[in-house]
């Protein structure tokens, strides 16, 4: 049987055979997939949480990282009372025999923490370490508390605020003073600075009293006037001083 031109299989087959390439390519009348309407997920963006546009997206700055941490390593060994990489053990010996409140920072022994501090408290000493993110830092807390956890330029700067923190309260006469600051409970399985053993539920209130200097760092007498002049002066720019010893001030402007 003869087949036309139009109607012959063999013959539509290798029309589309010397079509050029471009030609052989299938038109859909519609998109096979459709994009999801705006506001298809409302429980994740809703009209009244506006998505950030990538612009303000916050970019970690590793010079900022750097100089944020040489000023608090500066600032730790101008206090006297950063001991350095000693142990969990270590700390506990030192402050063991010592009242309630004393405390000093250490390096700390988990690879995840940079520094950490060690508090003599009513059950006895106990550690807690500090957070470093973001150019800041804060006292270690689980996620559910971290919100409200205060972030810090330098370690020295957390401390002193939590020296004041302790001592406002106790001067405090109200029936219902501020809540003092707490340790967050022991992580379970964490490796390197043993914190003391605690029920899960229960936290070891912070009492902040007074810093253990370490007997190889004494503060000279120049340091301990610095303390003086900062605890009586908020700003030593107003001072009539030389320029020398104005620097000499702006090295350690703290209280402890």
């Amino acid at each position: 049987a003869r087949c036309t031109r139009g109607s012959c299989p063999l013959l539509a087959v290798e029309q589309i055979r010397q079509r050029p390439l471009q030609a052989q390519s299938l038109e859909l009348p519609v998109p096979v997939m459709q994009p999801l309407p705006a506001g298809a997920f409302p429980e994740e963006v809703g009209e009244e949480t506006p998505v950030k546009p990538e612009s303000e997206t916050k970019v970690l700055d590793p010079e900022e990282d750097l100089l944020c941490i040489a000023k608090t390593f500066s600032y730790l060994r101008e206090s006297g009372w950063y001991w350095g990489s000693i142990t969990a053990s270590e700390a506990r010996q030192h402050l063991q025999k010592m009242p309630e409140g004393t405390f000093l920072v250490r390096d700390s022994t988990h690879p995840s923490y940079l520094f950490t501090l060690s508090v003599k408290t009513t059950r006895g000493p106990t550690n807690v370490r500090i957070e470093y993110a973001d150019s800041s830092f804060r006292l270690d807390s689980n996620c559910l508390s971290r919100p409200r956890i205060l972030a810090f330029p330098d370690v020295v700067s957390l401390v002193q605020h939590y020296v004041a923190s302790c001592a406002t309260d106790t001067r405090s006469d109200s029936p219902d003073p501020a809540p003092t600051p707490a340790l967050p409970a022991p992580k379970q399985g964490a490796p390197g600075d043993p914190a003391l053993p605690a029920p899960v539920a229960t936290a070891v209130h912070l009492k902040l009293v007074q810093p253990f200097v370490r007997r190889s760092s004494a503060r000279s007498l120049q340091h301990l006037c610095r303390l003086v002049i900062n605890r009586l002066v908020a700003d030593v720019d107003c001072l009539p001083l030389p320029r020398r010893m104005a620097d000499y001030l702006r090295q350690y402007p703290f209280q402890l």
